[in-house]
């Protein structure tokens, strides 16, 4: 059985829902270890991070990964229970096939390889892995080890991220941006009251309204060549006590931004703020900042890099997007990184029933290996 499946069928055994790693990490520091990486285990809280590199010098190329998973839904849903890797009709079944213990395998055997192959290579290669990739806040995982590379002068050349990019086959679409996520928790204080006498309460859902209607139209930019406009949503609403004779007190909205390069988060916290004072609403309103806008621009040496490797391995000259949601891939960029995401196909991911197609999670590794080979290879 080729090595990069039999690693990914380990790593689907293990029930890693965030923020439990369930024993990937030390699976996957042992064998870079074996190899001749320098291997670091950095916890925070209760998430574990691995950091892997060999190699001095400059330039450094990581690839950067997650080892957790979301919850499988209902097991009974599934044609073969989620964390039994099962072969099936080609393709390779269960929780993290596809997002991305798949990815994962590919990027430890690639770098095997690599260092085997080459083992006086130029500069650095690294592997940054997390089990804080898939909870609500991330404030543990890569998020956390960047700040430590800030403090110590981490310098990271090229960064490629492992998420499932492809749409319909490997190599068919890569990520070289992500828009940037600003949530905001927002609570409208009303007077709560019997509803049969409204001119002695204050109802905080009509005063509302008339914001959201005018935050719903508002063109907050007219994105650019790289991104679409920002997008504004209203993705929980709630208000009332229960029974339908009470007018409620307050009301509490959970709104998101996600933003181009076109525009600043503190520019849309403020525009938001003022369209609430505008219309004399009593309002506390909670920000969050995801993660900035990214985009590595085209002529990038690792944009370009990955453009290559598709095309001769894959026979694809790939869709070079900025869509999608968020990867960690945006704690990365900020430390001057080129940030270029390379993956399996997503069609199934987060769904009951994940799986990869294991002649692609075969090819995967040889892309890998590529990029650190037209990179790193030469004197």
């Amino acid at each position: 059985m080729p090595d990069v499946l039999e690693l990914t069928r380990d790593l689907i055994r293990r029930r890693s829902l965030t923020p439990e790693d369930a024993g990937c990490l030390p699976l996957i520091g042992g064998r870079l270890a074996r190899a001749g990486f320098a291997v670091e285990y950095l916890r925070y809280g209760e998430v574990d991070n691995l950091w892997a590199t060999h190699g001095t010098g400059e330039p450094t190329l990581i690839f950067l990964g997650h080892t957790d998973v979301v919850p499988s839904g209902p097991e009974v849903a599934w044609q073969s229970p989620p964390f039994e890797p099962t072969l099936r009709d080609g393709r390779l079944y269960g929780r993290g096939a596809a997002d991305m213990k798949g990815s994962v395998a590919a990027m430890a055997v690639a770098l095997e390889q690599f260092v085997a192959a080459h083992p006086g290579h130029r500069g650095r290669v690294g592997l940054l892995l997390t089990s804080d990739e898939e909870g609500p806040t991330n404030l543990d995982g890569v998020r956390r080890v960047a700040e430590r590379f800030r403090t110590t002068g981490e310098r990271i050349d090229w960064c490629v991220v492992g998420e499932p990019s492809a749409r319909e086959r490997l190599g068919d679409l890569i990520r070289v941006g992500r828009r940037g996520s600003l949530s905001g928790t927002l609570s409208v204080r009303g007077v709560q009251g019997h509803v049969a006498y409204p001119e002695k309460a204050l109802n905080p859902i009509h005063a509302f309204a008339p914001a959201l209607a005018e935050l719903a139209a508002t063109r907050w930019d007219d994105g650019n060549a790289d991104f679409p406009p920002t997008s504004f949503q209203v993705s929980n609403l709630n208000a009332g006590t229960g029974p339908n004779n009470v007018i409620p007190g307050e009301l509490t909205a959970l709104i998101n931004f996600r933003y181009c390069t076109a525009s600043r988060a503190d520019d849309l916290r403020a525009r938001t703020e003022a369209i609430l004072q505008r219309h004399g609403l009593d309002f506390a309103l909670d920000w969050n900042l995801s993660g900035e806008p990214f985009l590595t621009p085209p002529g990038g040496v690792l944009r370009e890099t990955v453009v290559a490797v598709c095309r001769d391995l894959c026979g694809i000259d790939p869709e070079q997007s900025t869509g999608g949601g968020t990867s960690d891939g945006r704690f990365i960029a900020p430390l001057g990184a080129e940030v270029v995401e390379l993956g399996p196909v997503n069609a199934t991911i987060h769904k009951v029933d994940e799986c990869v197609d294991v002649a692609e999670l075969e090819k995967l590794p040889a892309m890998y290996r590529a990029v650190c080979e037209r990179l790193l290879a030469g004197t």
